[in-house]
C-alpha cells in the first residue's frame, strides 16, 4: 500500500501528491470517496468522487450498450438430395427471411444410404441455393462434407 498518492479533486483539478491520510481527509471534507484509478502509476493516482454514483452511471452505460447490440443467431435449413422444387423454394424463402432479420443460415444436405454415391446432387442443390440467395447473402463458408452431411453457411450482405 502506497504512503503517498496523486490526488484529483471532483472538478478534475490536480491537488498534487499527498500523504494517504491527508488524501482521505480531503475526500472526507468533500463528503465523497477516495478511489484509486491508476494503481500501477508511481505514485498511484486517486480521485475524489462519489463511488456509488460512479457505479450506477457505469451500469446504466452498460445497459444502454447492451440494449443497442444485435445478437446474430445461426439458423439451419435442412435439405435432402431429392428435395422437390416446391419444398426447395419454400425453404429458400424461409432462409431469405432469416437473412433479412440479420441471422446467419446454415444450409445442410443430408445423405442416406446409396445417396452418398451421388454427392454431386447435393452440391448442385447448394449451388442453386447460393445463386438464388446471392442478392441478400454472401457465402461465409463454402460447401464441405462432414460425415454424411454437406453444408455451407450464408451470412447477410453488408449494407
Amino acid at each position: 500500500m502506497a504512503k503517498q498518492v496523486r490526488v484529483i479533486d471532483p472538478e478534475n483539478e490536480q491537488l498534487g501528491i499527498l500523504e494517504l491520510e491527508d488524501a482521505l481527509a480531503r475526500a472526507e471534507q468533500f463528503g465523497l470517496d477516495l478511489v484509486e484509478v491508476a494503481g500501477t502509476a508511481d505514485p498511484p493516482v486517486c480521485r475524489i468522487m462519489d463511488y456509488g454514483q460512479y457505479k450506477y452511471q457505469k451500469s446504466k452505460r452498460q445497459h444502454e450498450a447492451k440494449k443497442n447490440q444485435k445478437i446474430i443467431q445461426l439458423k439451419e435449413i435442412k435439405l435432402r438430395p431429392r428435395t422437390e422444387e416446391h419444398d426447395f423454394q419454400f425453404k429458400l424463402k424461409h432462409a431469405l427471411e432469416f437473412i433479412e432479420d440479420g441471422n446467419k443460415v446454415k444450409v445442410s444436405v443430408f445423405f442416406r444410404g446409396r445417396e452418398m454415391a451421388h454427392q454431386e446432387l447435393g452440391r448442385r442443390l447448394l449451388d442453386k441455393f447460393s445463386e438464388l440467395s446471392s442478392e441478400a447473402a454472401i457465402i461465409e463458408t463454402t460447401p464441405r462434407m462432414e460425415g454424411r452431411t454437406l453444408s455451407m453457411i450464408l451470412a447477410p450482405q453488408k449494407k
